[in-house]
């Protein structure tokens, strides 16, 4: 028969055991929930939006654009002011930019032009023509890779390193980027803000990438008209020959919708 120090000294054993029990089974929740909370951040969101009817902004994703603006970023700008930001994403010169660049330089429009290593390497005179007549260039990486892919180290090496070679070709400082293949999470957004850039994702983009498979210039006037809209971020490639073509025409267009073409330094 257990003594009363024995049952004692068995009850200061069996609340200790609890106790640590506890303890280990609230470190081990808080490692979950940390877990998912990390596992959450490096989850990969794909840019995407949902077209409005009659020239209304877009539906954009309200999380994600809050995300986004948390971490020093734009995709769209004030739905009481007739503007559009026109931008380029520059992967690699297929010979339409130049033509691109007289239409801007005719109508007195400046754009922003994403570009990579590769077509800084390859089309630095279009570069250098880029900069000399007003326009932004941005940093679209050195490589193009999906940036939730790659650690941060990566993240840096693939910003900074294309940063400072534009720096010492033209002395010209990139402030603005855009994530390749639009993709990015909540940590690569902190990391590129952190360097110092502001992530510039769109409001309005289509099927105009693909050389091989060109949207006809009829087509390509009625989808970018038919979508005008309010602080519109306008997403183009250059390497598109019909975008070349109805650049000109899309523009006017917009003027005499009552649009303005402005740049992102002026974005609001």
């Amino acid at each position: 028969m257990e003594t009363k120090r024995e049952k004692a000294k068995n009850f200061i054993i069996i609340g200790a055991v609890l106790i640590i029990f506890s303890i280990c089974v609230i470190q081990l929740n808080d490692n979950i929930i940390q877990t998912t909370a990390e596992a959450e951040n490096n989850k990969t969101i794909g840019w995407g939006i949902k077209r409005g009817e009659k020239n209304m902004q877009p539906d954009v994703g309200a999380s994600n654009k809050q995300l986004l603006e948390e971490n020093g970023g734009i995709c769209l700008g004030s739905e009481l002011e007739k503007v559009i930001y026109l931008t380029f994403d520059e992967g690699y010169e297929a010979g339409y930019t130049e033509s691109i660049l007289n239409t801007l330089k005719e109508n007195e429009v400046k754009a922003t032009f994403f570009i990579t290593a590769h077509y800084l390497n390859t089309a630095s005179d279009l570069v250098a023509r880029m900069i000399k007549e007003g326009h932004i260039v941005g940093n679209h990486t050195v490589n193009h890779p999906s940036m939730p892919s790659i650690s941060n180290e990566k993240i840096e090496e693939e910003i900074m390193q294309l940063h400072q070679s534009v720096y010492e070709k033209f002395n010209y400082e990139m402030k603005y980027i855009r994530p390749p293949k639009g993709e990015f999470n909540e940590r690569t957004l902190k990391k590129t803000f952190e360097l110092g850039y502001k992530t510039v994702m769109w409001s309005f983009a289509y099927v105009d990438w693909d050389e091989k498979n060109q949207p006809s210039i009829e087509k390509s006037q009625e989808t970018i008209i038919n979508n005008f809209h309010c602080g519109e971020i306008m997403l183009l490639h250059p390497n598109s020959k019909t975008n070349a073509e109805v650049l000109d025409t899309i523009i006017e267009e917009g003027k005499s919708q009552g649009y303005e073409f402005k740049s992102l330094d002026e974005f609001k």
